[in-house]
């Protein structure tokens, strides 16, 4: 039994085993193509849309590799008024979503009370609520949670422990693992996520992620290559490489059948049909920018971020097109991911 067929059917591979996958090119069609037929098995066929609302870029973090760190003088920085945060969303759900992901950098510039009427306005509009604000402390996420948030979203980037002191300076591993387990604890609807193609991250380190999710039971897992932007440290670094990334987001579907996996911008930053391909590879959710103006172009995360001079309803038609002419129906449910609905259930 090959590598591929052993994992589309037991879901489970060794470290050395994701390797050596991930080592060669010469199996790639048949990784994406078992990638897909396990994701419309145990998640169906059904793309899940979920706009995302990036309502501020002041952060106080110093990731090496993101264009929101503080030291990056040359961004223009802004905080949506709660209004206008309120205005996007019903917008959003207007152009027919049934999930807003609230983004931004890690900052304190909002109330805790602000984020909890938000929060609490939104789901009141008919729409779940899926947060995605970096490290906080244990009650802040319960409020969030009593506020009617669903979801919440904290990439871990890499589970290689040095990698990450090197890439995040101030900042504690063992705290984001620490917040990972206290989303879990409190109900959330937790995802995760890492880079690939980060400078001096090996193979060893991406196979760990990967068995990382999957001890993790994580609900939603997403999975980016790295591109550099010009104003951090890491700006004449190698960036990351698309085939790579896809066969990364190809195994993690036959590793973990039933959780929700974005088609990510980046990849179609990379390749013109960057989420076309990554949906014909096991991802089943697409999250297009719901911000307006030139909020778009000012959450810069890495340079080259598609669709930035559209609007939201062009990309809600456009995204719409591409989907369906794969054949594959839009949800019209909430999203949930299959594993966390099994695991209410239970």
């Amino acid at each position: 039994m090959s590598l591929i067929q052993k994992a589309k059917e037991n879901h489970q591979l060794s470290s050395s085993e994701i390797v050596k996958l991930l080592s060669s090119d010469q199996h790639n069609e048949e990784l994406f193509s078992a990638a897909h037929e396990v994701r419309v098995k145990y998640s169906g066929e059904e793309v899940h849309l979920k706009g995302l609302l990036e309502f501020s870029n002041l952060c106080k973090q110093h990731c090496f590799y993101c264009g929101l760190r503080a030291e990056n003088r040359q961004l223009k920085r802004y905080k949506l008024s709660p209004i206008e945060v309120l205005d996007f969303a019903q917008k959003a759900i207007s152009y027919g979503y049934h999930t807003i992901v609230m983004q931004s950098g890690e900052n304190e510039s909002y109330r805790l009370e602000e984020l909890c009427e938000m929060i609490s306005s939104i789901r009141q509009m008919g729409a779940s609520v899926t947060l995605s604000l970096g490290e906080k402390r244990y009650e802040e996420y319960e409020a969030y949670k009593r506020a009617g948030a669903d979801r919440y979203l904290l990439r871990i980037e890499t589970t290689d422990s040095r990698l990450y002191a090197k890439l995040h300076p101030k900042m504690s591993h063992s705290n984001r693992f620490q917040c990972l387990r206290w989303l879990q604890e409190i109900g959330f609807e937790t995802g995760s996520g890492s880079l690939i193609g980060l400078p001096h991250q090996s193979l060893d380190s991406i196979a760990n992620d990967l068995l990382f999710f999957q001890e993790s039971d994580f609900d939603m897992v997403g999975i980016g290559p790295f591109i550099p932007n010009p104003e951090t440290p890491l700006a004449n670094s190698k960036g990351g490489d698309f085939i790579l990334a896809r066969k990364v987001m190809a195994l993690l579907r036959l590793l973990m059948p039933y959780i929700n996996i974005p088609a990510t911008t980046a990849m179609e930053t990379l390749h013109p049909l960057g989420r076309t391909l990554a949906l014909e590879s096991g991802a089943n959710v697409v999250m297009p920018v719901i911000t307006e103006g030139e909020y778009r172009a000012l959450y810069k995360l890495y340079p080259g971020k598609v669709c930035i001079n559209d609007t939201p309803a062009h990309c809600r038609h456009c995204i719409t097109s591409k989907i369906t002419a794969l054949g594959q129906p839009i949800s019209s449910s909430r999203g949930d991911s299959r594993r966390f609905i099994i695991r209410q259930q239970a």
